[in-house]
């Protein structure tokens, strides 16, 4: 059974950093790809970033920044985000995917290209 729990999100004021957490089970996480979504609600879903985990290839969304870096402990199998000099804009419920398969470029920033996600967690950017 596939499972990814995501967890690590809190209040944060602006200029702070997070660090996201995605624990992984259920699936070879060798030949997969691991996504970090984000979603306001009543918005769409937007990508953050994605990391093949065979080939440690990472993509990022232009938005960005260069604010937010993807990792992925492959022993613990747990996938990262960290997350710095947080915006108030940044406020969302993340989410991570997973997709079984390999995942590069901009295809692996679609929604459609997973099929596992987890459940949430908060992020709240505020003084």
């Amino acid at each position: 059974q596939v499972q990814l729990v995501e967890s690590g999100g809190g209040l944060v004021q602006p200029g702070g950093s997070l660090r996201l957490s995605c624990t992984t089970s259920g699936f070879t996480l060798q030949t997969s790809t691991i996504g970090w979504f984000r979603q306001v609600p009543g918005k769409e879903r937007e990508a953050i970033s994605s990391i093949d985990i065979y080939y440690d290839y990472k993509f990022y969304a232009d938005s960005l920044e260069d604010r937010f870096t993807i990792a992925v402990n492959k022993r613990e199998r747990t996938a990262y985000l960290q997350m710095n000099n947080l915006k108030p804009e940044d406020t969302a419920i993340y989410y991570c995917a997973m997709a079984m398969r390999q995942g590069r470029g901009r295809a692996a920033l679609s929604e459609d290209f997973y099929t596992y996600w987890g459940q949430g967690t908060q992020v709240t950017v505020s003084s």
